[in-house]
């Protein structure tokens, strides 16, 4: 009897992290929303703008330029400016669209 019970222990033990696999199936949905973008310069995983990325012409061009004094920005460097998209202030080389730095708006 002593057998007989570690043994179904022992099967016990291996069946029941498959059976779980087995449960859980398959996510093949193409629906999640996961990537998809909202205003304001976030997505549901974060900044959409950070240093070293792009920003997008459309982007670019809904935005406007913002003189750095008055908002106490950084100087821009040549060929670089600030703009304000979103109530977000991003600092990006006007040629490429390279972001040098970028100042997001609260929640």
């Amino acid at each position: 009897m002593k057998k007989f019970l570690t043994t179904a222990a022992a099967a016990l033990m291996l069946v029941a992290p498959m059976s779980e696999a087995f449960a859980q199936g398959w996510n093949n949905r193409h629906d999640d929303r996961r990537g998809a973008m909202t205003m304001r310069g976030h997505n549901d995983h974060g900044p959409r703008w950070k240093k070293g990325g792009r920003i997008e012409r459309a982007d670019w061009n809904r935005g406007h330029r913002v003189d750095y004094r008055r908002y106490k920005l950084q100087r821009p460097p040549r060929g670089y400016e600030w703009r304000r998209v979103d109530n977000n202030y991003v600092l990006a080389a006007v040629a490429t669209g390279l972001i040098a730095s970028v100042i997001l708006a609260g929640r």
